[in-house]
C-alpha cells in the first residue's frame, strides 16, 4: 500500500513542484546552502539570499576563505544569525579536512557545524540519493495526518516514532524524489490551516481525513515561553560619525554590530540620561526618543526605543568605534537597526 501512496505523491510532485534553482542541481554545496537558508525562512524571501551567496561564494572554498563580517553582511536581514556563523565554520572545516570536497554520506555530513538530522538527511538524499528520510515540519504534518498519528511530535517518544515511520515510508528506489515530494505536499497542499484536501493526491488514503480530525494534527505537547526584553539603543553622533559596537556575547545577533545598547527591565527611559552620563563620563546636551517598536523573534519579544543623543564631544571607549554615516552599510546590523538607520542591503 505504501508503495502506491509513494508513487501517487511523486507523480503529483512531478506535475506540481515549484521551479526552484536548488532543485536543478546535485551539487551538495548548493543544496546545503538552500537548506540552511530555508530554515525559519520562507522560499520567496530565501531565494534572493541563496542567489546572493552563490554569486559571492560560487563554491565551498570561496565561502571558507571569506571574512566572517562579509558572510554576516550578506545574511543581514535574514535573522537567526547562528546559521550564517555555522555555515562559515562548516565551510572552513570542509576546506581544511576534506580539501573543499563536500562529504557524501549522512554520517559525515551530520558531523558538520549547524547540521542536524533533517539537514544531513536532505543533503545526503538530494545530492547522493542515500536512503535517508527527511523529517521537517511539513513531513511531520503529512505523516501525522496520513496515518492519524496523535503522539506529540515534540516529545521524545513522538520524535522516535515519526523517525521510524518516515524511514519505513521512504521510497527506497528514489529517496531524493520521495523526500522532495512529501515536503512539497506539506508546503503546498497539506498546510497547517485550511489544507487543500480536494487537491491532495492521497486523500483517499488519509486516515485523519476519514476521521475528520486532520486540523488538530500534528499534536504538540509544549508551548514555548516567550521572553520579553527591553532594549534602549543610543544613537550618538559627532558630525558625520556614529558610535557603534559589536555584539560579542553569546546571545541574539552574536558578532553583528549595533548602536550602543542599554538593556532595561521595562520601557521606562527615565534613567537613561543618568546611565549614559555614568557610562561615558559625558553630559547629555540634547536627547530625543523614538516611539517604541516591537520586533518578534522565535522565543523573544523585543521592545525597542532609539535615543538620539548629543554629548557635545567625541568620546572614546574601548568597546566602541566611530564610523562615518556613509560607511555604516559595510557593517552587518540586525534588521531593526537596518530599518532605523535605513541602510542599503
Amino acid at each position: 500500500m505504501s508503495k502506491n501512496i509513494n508513487e501517487l505523491i511523486i507523480n503529483w510532485y512531478d506535475k506540481n513542484k515549484r521551479d526552484l534553482p536548488w532543485r536543478k542541481t546535485k551539487d551538495p554545496y548548493k543544496i546545503w546552502l538552500s537548506e540552511i537558508i530555508l530554515q525559519q525562512t520562507r522560499v520567496n524571501q530565501g531565494m534572493s539570499y541563496y542567489e546572493r551567496f552563490i554569486n559571492n561564494f560560487p563554491n565551498i572554498k570561496a565561502l571558507a576563505l571569506a571574512d566572517e563580517q562579509q558572510v554576516l553582511q550578506l545574511w543581514q536581514g535574514l535573522g537567526y544569525y547562528s546559521r550564517a556563523r555555522n555555515i562559515h565554520k562548516a565551510a572552513k572545516l570542509v576546506h581544511l579536512k576534506h580539501n573543499s570536497v563536500f562529504p557524501n554520506t549522512y554520517k559525515e555530513i551530520i558531523e558538520l557545524p549547524g547540521i542536524g538530522d533533517y539537514t544531513a538527511s536532505a543533503i545526503s538524499s538530494f545530492a547522493f540519493n542515500e536512503p535517508q528520510a527527511v523529517l521537517d515540519g511539513n513531513v511531520f504534518r503529512v505523516l501525522s495526518r496520513l496515518f492519524n498519528w496523535e503522539t506529540p511530535i515534540d516529545s521524545t517518544k513522538g520524535k522516535k516514532e515519526f523517525r521510524e515511520m518516515a524511514q519505513d515510508f521512504l521510497f527506497l528506489s528514489d529517496p531524493a524524489s520521495h523526500n522532495q515530494a512529501i515536503m512539497e505536499l506539506g508546503a503546498l497542499v497539506c498546510s497547517p490551516k485550511s489544507p487543500k484536501c480536494d487537491s491532495c493526491p492521497v486523500v483517499q488514503h488519509c486516515a485523519s481525513f476519514k476521521a475528520k480530525n486532520f486540523e488538530s494534527l500534528p499534536v504538540k505537547s509544549k508551548k514555548t515561553a516567550v521572553r520579553k526584553r527591553y532594549l534602549h539603543f543610543l544613537h550618538i553622533q559627532s558630525g558625520e560619525d556614529v558610535l557603534i559596537e559589536q555584539r560579542l556575547k553569546k546571545d541574539i545577533w552574536q558578532h553583528l554590530y549595533q548602536l550602543p545598547l542599554i538593556e532595561m527591565t521595562d520601557m521606562n527611559d527615565g534613567e537613561i540620561p543618568n546611565l549614559v552620563t555614568q557610562k561615558y563620563s559625558a553630559r547629555i546636551i540634547q536627547h530625543t526618543v523614538s516611539e517604541p517598536i516591537e520586533h518578534l523573534l522565535s522565543h523573544q519579544k523585543l521592545n525597542i526605543k532609539f535615543h538620539q543623543i548629543n554629548l557635545g564631544k567625541k568620546i572614546e571607549h574601548e568597546d566602541l568605534k566611530w564610523v562615518n554615516n556613509s560607511d555604516l552599510y559595510l557593517y552587518p546590523f540586525p534588521k531593526p537597526l537596518v530599518d532605523y538607520l535605513k541602510l542599503k542591503e
